[in-house]
C-alpha cells in the first residue's frame, strides 16, 4: 500500500513539474513578444506570407500576365491568370527539374512553356525574376528589354499537334493527318467533331490570298535581282502589301527563287517548311488561337512535352472576365 502510495506522489509531482515548466515557458514567450520591435514583427510576418506564397506559386497554381493578342479571344491582353502548376508535374525550383506526373498535356490544353527563343540572362537573374514575379502575382517583372518592354520568358499557346502528327496549312487553314491514319481533315471540322468550344480568331479573309501570294511571287523576283512580271504586280494590287498571312508570301517567294534554282535541294525544303510539320515523339506543336497574329510553333518548331510548366486554369482579371480556361 506505501508503494503504491509513493508512485503516485511521484506521478503527481512530475505532472507539477512539467505544467510549471509549460507555464514558465509561455511566460518567457509572452515577455518576449512584448519586447519585440513592431518593425522586426512585420518582417517576419511578410517573410513567413512570402514563403507560402512562393510554395504556392511554384508548386501549386501561378500567376501570370497576358502580353500580346495571340490567344485572342480565348485570352485577351492584360488579362490575369492562374496557371495549375500541379498537373503536369511542378518544377524543383524556378528552372531545374521537374517533378513526376502521371498527367500529360492533351490536344487543345491551353498550355505555358518557356519561349525556345528566349535568351537568358543567367541562372541567378533567372531565379530572382521568377522569385519577384511571383511574389507580386505578376505585377512586377524586372526582366526587360532595353526598351523598357517586358522580354517574353514564358509563352502561352494550345496544344494543337500531338506526337506523329502531319500538319500543312492551306490558305491559313490548318489540316491534321493524325499519327496512324491517311485521311486529312481541316482543323475547324476536327473542333466541331470533338465538341471544342473555343474559336479560332483570323484576320486575313480567304479572297485576299490570291493577291498574297502574288506579292509574295514578286518579292521571289526581286530578290533574284529582276523586275516582277506586271501581271504578278496588278494580281498583288492593294491586299498584297497588307499585313497578311507570312507562310503563304514566303511559300509563294522560295518557289520563285527555287525555279532559278531548280538543283539547289535548299529552297525546295524551305517551301515545304513554310505550310508542313511533323510532330516528332515527345513533343507538342503549339499555335495561339488567333492565328494571323501568333508567334508560335510555325516559326520556332515543336516544344518537349516535358517542359510543359503547366495549364491555364482560370482567369481572375478583370473581374468581368473571371471563369475557367477552355
Amino acid at each position: 500500500m506505501a508503494s503504491k502510495t509513493a508512485f503516485f506522489d511521484k506521478v503527481q509531482a512530475l505532472t507539477e513539474a512539467c505544467l510549471t515548466r509549460r507555464r514558465a515557458i509561455q511566460r518567457i514567450r509572452k515577455e518576449k513578444q512584448r519586447a519585440k520591435n513592431p518593425v522586426l514583427d512585420w518582417v517576419e510576418a511578410f517573410i513567413w506570407a512570402a514563403g507560402v506564397v512562393l510554395l504556392i506559386n511554384q508548386y501549386l497554381f501561378q500567376a501570370y500576365q497576358i502580353p500580346s493578342g495571340s490567344m485572342i479571344d480565348t485570352l485577351l491582353i492584360n488579362d490575369r491568370i492562374f496557371v495549375n502548376k500541379l498537373v503536369y508535374g511542378p518544377e524543383l525550383l524556378p528552372g531545374v527539374g521537374k517533378l513526376p506526373s502521371p498527367f500529360k498535356p492533351r490536344r487543345e490544353d491551353v498550355i505555358i512553356f518557356e519561349n525556345p527563343e528566349y535568351f537568358s540572362r543567367g541562372p541567378l537573374f533567372d531565379i530572382a525574376q521568377r522569385i519577384i514575379y511571383m511574389l507580386t502575382l505578376s505585377m512586377v517583372d524586372i526582366d526587360r528589354s532595353e526598351s523598357g518592354e517586358p522580354r517574353v520568358h514564358f509563352l502561352i499557346k494550345r496544344a494543337a499537334g500531338m506526337a506523329g502528327d502531319r500538319i500543312e496549312t492551306r490558305k491559313g487553314e490548318l489540316y491534321f493527318c493524325f499519327a496512324g491514319e491517311d485521311r486529312w481533315i481541316s482543323e475547324g471540322e476536327y473542333l466541331v467533331l470533338r465538341g471544342f468550344n473555343h474559336r479560332l480568331s483570323r484576320l486575313v479573309e480567304e479572297s485576299w490570298y490570291p493577291a498574297l501570294e502574288a506579292m509574295g511571287a514578286a518579292e521571289g523576283y526581286m530578290d533574284l535581282g529582276l523586275a516582277p512580271p506586271a501581271g504578278l504586280m496588278e494580281a498583288a494590287g492593294a491586299y498584297g502589301s497588307r499585313y497578311g498571312d507570312s507562310f503563304v508570301k514566303e511559300s509563294a517567294r522560295f518557289s520563285v527563287i527555287r525555279g532559278a534554282y531548280p538543283q539547289n535541294e535548299r529552297y525546295r525544303t524551305l517551301v515545304l517548311k513554310q505550310r508542313r510539320w511533323y510532330v516528332p515523339e515527345g513533343r507538342i506543336l503549339p499555335l495561339g488561337d488567333n492565328r494571323d497574329n501568333s508567334h508560335d510553333g510555325r516559326f520556332f518548331g515543336t516544344v518537349k512535352a516535358s517542359r510543359i510548366l503547366g495549364q491555364g486554369a482560370f482567369k481572375y482579371w478583370p473581374l468581368g472576365r473571371l471563369g475557367r480556361i477552355k
